[in-house]
């Protein structure tokens, strides 16, 4: 089970959190204007990266407030979390071995 620090409410189990997608996605400003093949591409054509991946998390069962984490899709580990409207932080990927 991941353990998610909440920027908010320090660390809680994943369980009282509900996933958002991906982060720094911005919504089309005219998005009445756009076609059904243009809507659809916002809404369901995301990266699907192998590795370190930006995610939008909401702790529903806590402060119900939204923030981006940045985490490793392959290990799950959290690699950082970070609020919302915030750049994401510069992260050291090399591994030691």
């Amino acid at each position: 089970m991941l353990e998610i620090n909440c920027p908010y409410c320090g660390p809680r189990f994943e369980t009282e959190f509900s996933y958002g997608g991906e982060a720094h996605i911005e919504r089309p400003k005219d998005s009445e204007n756009l076609s059904d093949e243009e809507w659809g591409d916002y809404v369901f054509m995301n990266s699907n990266t192998k590795g370190v991946f930006l995610e939008r998390w909401v702790h529903t069962s806590g402060c119900r407030r939204w923030f981006n984490v940045a985490r490793d899709t392959v290990t799950y580990e959290v690699l950082a979390v970070y609020e919302t409207g915030s750049k994401p932080p510069k992260l050291d990927l090399r591994k030691d071995v």
